[in-house]
């Protein structure tokens, strides 16, 4: 029986099979998982508006493993959304590196991306794009 937070089997298996400088991303409801993820192995998780929320699936998958960097969509007008807070609060030593909208999502088509998980999350600008650190 699994005893941590994170018990998608489909979650589970990309995880594994993920090695140092490999990518994640974990996508609000309105990012274009389809387009804008290259081959990476996609999952919806979106179940209603608002759930479940970015931050909900990167708690769960903090249990599975280290993360070394973080990248994170800059909106246009410079502004900090909220969720960079959580973000940092969840990764206080992990650096984040803030991207613009079309450069964040080059970087979500790379070959190095494998794994791209959408939720219900409706905050905009809710995007983090994770990098797997060394065991």
């Amino acid at each position: 029986m699994l005893t941590g937070k994170l018990i998608h089997p489909e979650i589970m298996r990309v995880l594994s099979l993920c090695g140092h400088g490999d990518k994640i991303l974990i996508a609000d409801g309105n990012y274009p998982l389809a387009s804008k993820t290259g081959e990476s192995e996609k999952v919806y998780l979106g179940l209603t508006p608002g759930l479940p929320t970015v931050t909900d699936v990167l708690e769960a998958l903090l249990g599975a493993g280290n993360v070394e960097k973080m990248e994170v969509m800059q909106p246009e007008d410079g502004s900090t959304p909220e969720i960079f807070d959580e973000f940092k609060k969840l990764l206080p030593e992990v650096p984040m590196e803030k991207l613009g909208r079309w450069e964040f999502y080059d970087a979500c088509c790379e070959k190095c991306v494998r794994l791209s998980i959408s939720t219900g999350e409706s905050r905009t600008f809710a995007n983090v794009l994770l990098t797997v650190g060394c065991a």
